[in-house]
């Protein structure tokens, strides 16, 4: 495998000499999770059929909704502690 060297030396600067393998092997493990994860979209397509847009419409909704009730949880959390010192 051969990484194009101004990419290399990016890395490099980002995370120092020593932490460049373990930055490389992440963005590996990374791929390779994102690899399966699309693999396994395209077994349940062909298992279920294509995610509608209603479906779509509906995850994000409740994906924003999740988001919302955790935004929230968190900001009392840090009230309470606030409170507390």
């Amino acid at each position: 495998m051969t990484l194009p060297e101004e990419l290399a030396e990016e890395i490099r600067q980002e995370v120092g000499s020593g932490g460049f393998s373990a930055y490389v092997t992440r963005a590996i493990e990374h791929q390779r999770e994102q690899d399966r994860l699309g693999e396994l979209v395209a077994w349940l397509e062909e298992e279920h059929g294509p995610v509608t847009d209603d479906e779509l419409a509906a995850a994000e909704a409740e994906r924003r909704e999740f988001e919302r009730h955790f935004t929230q949880r968190g900001a009392a959390s840090g009230d309470q502690a606030r409170r507390a010192s």
